[in-house]
């Protein structure tokens, strides 16, 4: 799980360094400033996820725990939506992108309280 997790993360980290230059340069006058946001949102949170992503990575050759796994996986499924829809709906101007930007954020949450328990967990000696 660590090696998926480690090559996920690298992923995301390239893709968000591609996706903020893209924004930057390609994007910034061709997008309202609303729209330019919501997708420099979008890269914003794929970044943090793809560092807690990495993070997670390196702790689980030390720990293994199903809470842990779970915290990537959520993560994974939150920038997927989360990100995934403002980048369509920044760049296809399709409003129904939005209603699932919500969803993403509530994976992302799901993910950290998976990573709070797992942790809670690993200091009680379970």
């Amino acid at each position: 799980m660590s090696q998926l997790f480690l090559i996920v993360a690298a992923i995301l980290g390239g893709t968000g360094v591609m996706l903020g230059a893209f924004a930057a340069h390609g994007l910034k006058s061709k997008l309202s400033e609303n729209l330019l946001s919501a997708f420099e949102t979008g890269v914003t949170y794929q970044f943090y996820h793809a560092l807690a992503l990495f993070a997670l990575a390196l702790w689980l050759k030390q720990s293994h725990s199903v809470w842990f796994v779970a915290s990537g996986y959520l993560w994974l499924a939150g920038v997927i939506l989360f990100s995934g829809s403002l980048y369509a709906l920044a760049l296809t101007g399709i409003k129904w992108f939005g209603p699932i930007t919500p969803l993403g954020g509530l994976l992302f949450i799901a993910g950290w309280l998976s990573l709070l328990v797992g942790a809670v967990k690993l200091g009680a000696g379970s």
